[in-house]
């Protein structure tokens, strides 16, 4: 077949290799146009295009959806995966097979923009991935292959994704045979459907006073992006990483102990070991390495 592939975040990578390595033909990357990023406030092009260019792979920059007009006709399908935009129902039908999207869920859970994120900070027992057809709806045209992968609780949202960008590539290949031999996706079902909104960095900061097992889902599930914070001495002190702690620590929601052990912080049902944080102004450290040089004060709180 003929592909094109709307994408734009590094998530997408492993499934463009896949197709450049396969029987198909790629043949345009459609992706959102060069954004300013990063401290410097520079203009850079999205991880996709990246790719395409080292690949020699017709790129195309979109602003909008509306972009995509006049360069769909040539193609037998495109594969969308977390594109950024919603697409006008008219272009669906241009291809000769349609767009199919690749999903991070096993829908119809989790429905919406972020799918790997909600399910880790709701503590699901399983991710995984769906390639349906696109229809007029938010995720939830029928199905074509649909896959569980159970969550390892040491993943935060970075390691899931790596691992469901794989597992996804293999996922589309399948797919794309099925389409090739006839097949008819299922329709999805009306149960189970659960909604993924966007993260908000006001969502962010961290309320001491809830269990450490769901601080500990929320912190995985906002790294690397917003990053889960707390304010510390009046200033945002961001917490990449951490575990739950042993039960025998006595602390009040909030309050901070550095032993030898760790850094622990109390929250309102049990403790957590900060294991990894991004003090102020500053870059990624240990989190007993951070506690030590600020000259922690006993009963010092966080939050």
């Amino acid at each position: 077949m003929r592909l094109a592939v709307a994408a734009t975040p590094g998530v997408a990578i492993p499934t463009l290799e896949a197709l450049l390595e396969s029987d198909h033909e790629l043949v345009r990357i459609f992706t959102r146009s060069d954004a300013v990023t990063g401290r410097g406030q520079n203009m850079r092009e999205s991880e996709v295009a990246a790719w395409a260019r080292v690949h020699e792979i017709e790129v195309v920059k979109t602003v909008s959806a509306n972009d995509l007009e006049g360069h769909l006709k040539d193609l037998d399908c495109v594969l969308t995966i977390a594109y950024g935009f919603i697409l006008p129902l008219q272009f669906i039908s241009t291809p000769r097979y349609g767009f199919i999207n690749l999903h991070f869920s096993s829908l119809p859970q989790w429905r919406g923009a972020a799918p790997v994120q909600r399910a880790i900070e709701a503590g699901d027992d399983y991710l995984g991935v769906t390639v349906f057809a696109l229809d007029a709806g938010m995720d939830t045209g029928p199905i074509y292959v649909n896959e569980k992968v159970l969550r390892n609780p040491l993943w935060r949202t970075s390691e899931a994704l790596t691992e469901l960008a794989t597992v996804g590539s293999t996922a589309v290949l399948a797919t794309l045979d099925l389409i090739e031999n006839g097949t008819i996706p299922l329709p999805q079902s009306d149960t189970g459907v659960s909604r993924a909104a966007k993260l908000h960095k006001d969502e962010a900061v961290i309320d001491w006073s809830q269990p450490a097992a769901q601080l500990r889902n929320k912190i995985a599930a906002f790294y690397p992006n917003p990053i889960a914070f707390t304010i510390f001495r009046g200033a945002p002190l961001k917490l990449v990483s951490c575990a739950l702690a042993a039960a025998d620590l006595d602390l009040k929601p909030g309050e901070i102990h550095l032993s030898k052990a760790g850094l622990f912080i109390g929250t309102g049902e049990g403790n957590i070991e900060i294991q990894r944080v991004i003090p102020a102004g500053k870059g990624e450290m240990i989190g007993a390495d951070w506690a030590r040089g600020i000259q922690l004060i006993q009963g010092d709180l966080c939050g």
